[in-house]
């Protein structure tokens, strides 16, 4: 008998078959005698709607009130997979994200897990109980409801698994594993049998849309090996684990394109010290992420100047734009540009650490493609490259079949 939990993503549940079909392959773990934890997100499209509703109100909803509205997803999904498993004649018992004791800080709409005192949840599962969990959401000490940012139930089933001290960890979703690239853009895309946690970790900042980025950082740190499957069929996953000495060999692991990033250039910015510390601590306290920063040499005579460009996601661009704008009279820079038009390129594999030339085979295959390169970030095991978003598919394609074939 082991302890297993399970999370199953939007379009696993996107519907009543689909949940159905959740139900089924889950009654068949508790037949085996095992005690499993099921961990679900809202149906696919219901998040988008409700962000959709809001934002008809109000283009800048309080980030209290869109925690309340978002949660409500999750919840109906996990009464749903409950009535599922009863009509199975399989004992099953919903909860939400605070009941099951996920703890979290006050930052609305991106908070992260502090504790997890699954308690109660030990206790259904001790009375002969699958549990459903609501994933994506939790409560503060104070007892308001938070959400975790999108793809906030991997993070929630992660620490599950981890303070449940699960024998298994799976992560279902509408594809096999993990590809070397998105299968419905790269055609040659193949499955991956396993990958490192700093591979996937990479892959999921990213732009690749199997796993969020948080879920993988904290199965890092806590050791749980996980496998990502499809609900969809039977075949084996990918499992995400500690890298090992072979995994070397492979040069790039992974290509990823990242559609949901935005521009910001900030235009003859001042350029002295202290000008990028207070620009970034506004961004920073306004809770915005900054990705990929560039600042160019200073130019022009008289007071010395720059261009300081950076990227944001998508969602967070009209905030950012907000605190930029109110930095403008005590900063001093001349105009903000902003875009949304743009894409990431990366890829990814431990294998660079050991193998030379990557760079450059890489930006040879983007100027036979025409692709021009916006701005560019690398760290030990990836390369990331901004480009125009009209392209990004053509590019992503080219640098797939180059590396990967």
């Amino acid at each position: 008998m082991a302890l297993i939990v399970q999370k199953y993503g939007g379009t696993s549940v996107g519907n009543p078959e689909r949940i159905k079909n959740v139900a089924r392959r889950v009654a068949e773990y508790r037949r085996r005698g095992d005690k499993v934890v099921v961990v679900v997100s809202a149906m696919s499209g219901v998040t988008d709607g409700l962000i959709k509703m809001a934002k008809e109100i109000m283009p800048l909803p309080s980030e209290r009130e869109m925690d309340m509205l978002l949660a409500t997803g999750e919840q109906t999904t996990i009464a749903l997979t409950a009535i599922a498993l009863h009509s199975l004649g399989v004992p099953a018992v919903s909860m939400t994200g605070a009941q099951a004791g996920i703890i979290t800080d006050g930052v609305h709409t991106k908070a992260k897990i502090r504790n997890i005192t699954p308690k109660k949840v030990h206790g259904f599962l001790d009375g002969g109980n699958v549990v459903i969990v609501a994933g994506f959401q939790g409560e503060t000490p104070e007892g308001q409801i938070t959400t975790l940012g999108r793809g906030g139930s991997d993070l929630t089933a992660i620490a599950l698994a981890a303070a449940l001290k699960a024998d298994l960890c799976q992560i279902y979703t509408d594809v096999d594993g993990v590809y070397t690239a998105d299968p419905r853009i790269v055609p040659t895309a193949r499955k991956l049998p396993e990958v490192s946690y700093d591979e996937m970790l990479e892959l999921a900042s990213l732009g690749a849309k199997v796993m969020q980025s948080r879920s993988v950082e904290f199965a890092k740190k806590f050791g749980v090996v996980f496998e990502v499957r499809s609900s969809l069929n039977d075949n084996p996953g990918t499992i995400v684990k500690e890298e090992t000495k072979n995994m070397e060999d492979v040069v790039i692991r992974g290509v990823a394109l990242d559609k949901n990033q935005a521009k910001v250039t900030l235009v003859a910015v001042p350029d002295k010290p202290g000008v990028a510390s207070r620009i970034f601590k506004a961004l920073a306290e306004a809770n915005i992420n900054v990705d990929m920063i560039v600042q160019n040499i200073s130019h022009g005579t008289g007071t010395p100047s720059t261009d300081l460009s950076f990227t944001v996601e998508k969602a967070d661009l009209l905030k950012a734009e907000k605190v930029i704008a109110s930095l403008k009279a005590e900063v001093g820079f001349s105009q903000s540009i902003a875009t949304d038009k743009i894409g990431k390129l990366s890829i990814v594999g431990v294998g660079m650490r050991s193998h030379s030339g990557v760079a450059a085979k890489m930006f040879e295959t983007l100027a036979r493609e025409k692709v021009n390169i916006d701005m560019i970030s690398t760290s030990e095991i990836k390369i990331s490259v901004v480009i125009d978003l009209a392209k990004g598919e053509q590019a992503m394609r080219a640098v797939h079949t180059a590396f990967i074939g």
